[in-house]
């Protein structure tokens, strides 16, 4: 599968720097079972957008901070959006079988490898951030905001509702509820990692935390929209998968046209919410419009 081009130049400059950390980080010692980070290392290292970690890099730069300083965080949370995948793919799950145009981990090697290399990835996203992020009271900041936001009430959270939804009916404010936390929580807190490394204050802490609630939305119904109007090719995983598995979606409960209209308003709520940056925002106005224009 391609990866986009749609990201400003800088931005795409960043992903080449992501994926090279990511691999350095992957590179374990003779204790870890080579099946096992084999295994890691087919995911994480996979092709993929690397949406999260740029936007925290994203919003790190806008705040004044540097590169180096938050790339650690970067690879923790797309580490720990990475295990959510290897996870959400399992037959006890959503049962997919292709991932990032590849098979997922548990048709490449098994389903107890996957289970284990998914658990792999957590303690490493926090060691990743406990030993690289400094001074150490900013560590553990990064560490409970990306621990709360990936647990059960947010992450874990919205992915319990979300398979518990399967075939039911409910309105759209219950849908957005999922969302929030299943889609929204690891993207918004990407944006307030970023933000707190570069030390930004309250203000506009709060400005890229709503941003980023309101990207999360606009990020899951065109993701909705395209399992049921895309294709493997351009997607990297099986289209219709949603309608299979009676998952609760957008166009499910809004229709097509009403769920586009909803994921425009909720980017260009997302959008609003950068006023305060003024033209410093443009970076991150971009990579709305890019969620909104995404066919993959």
């Amino acid at each position: 599968m391609a990866t986009s081009t749609l990201f400003p130049a800088e931005i795409e400059a960043w992903r080449t720097q992501i994926d090279d950390a990511l691999d350095r980080y992957t590179l374990f010692d003779q204790d870890c079972p080579a099946r096992l980070g084999e295994a890691i290392r087919y995911c994480l290292l996979a092709p993929g957008k690397r949406f999260r970690p740029l936007l925290l890099l994203t919003a790190n730069e806008m705040c004044g901070g540097t590169l180096q300083s938050a790339m650690p965080a970067a690879c923790a949370v797309e580490m720990i959006h990475n295990y959510s995948l290897i996870h959400d793919d399992l037959p006890a799950m959503d049962d997919d079988d292709v991932r990032r145009g590849r098979a997922t981990c548990h048709i490449q090697f098994d389903e107890a490898t996957a289970i284990l290399a998914g658990d792999a990835l957590i303690p490493l996203a926090f060691e990743v951030m406990t030993r690289d992020i400094r001074p150490q009271e900013l560590a553990a900041l990064c560490v409970s905001a990306l621990a709360r936001a990936s647990g059960p009430s947010q992450l874990v959270g919205g992915q319990a509702d979300d398979l518990g939804f399967q075939f039911s009916q409910a309105d759209l404010e219950t849908l957005e509820h999922i969302h929030r936390r299943k889609t929204g929580a690891l993207i918004a807190v990407s944006l307030e990692m970023g933000a707190l490394i570069a030390g930004a204050g309250p203000e506009k802490l709060k400005s890229l935390t709503k941003y980023g609630k309101h990207l999360g939305l606009a990020f899951q119904i065109v993701d909705d929209l395209l399992d049921l109007r895309g294709s493997q090719a351009k997607m990297g995983k099986r289209a219709g998968k949603d309608a299979e598995l009676g998952k609760l979606t957008y166009p499910a409960v809004l229709g097509e046209e009403k769920s586009e209209l909803r994921a425009r308003e909720v980017a260009q709520a997302a959008i609003d919410a950068l006023k305060p940056f003024g033209e410093s925002a443009r970076p991150l106005e971009l990579l709305a419009r890019f969620v909104i224009d995404r066919t993959q």
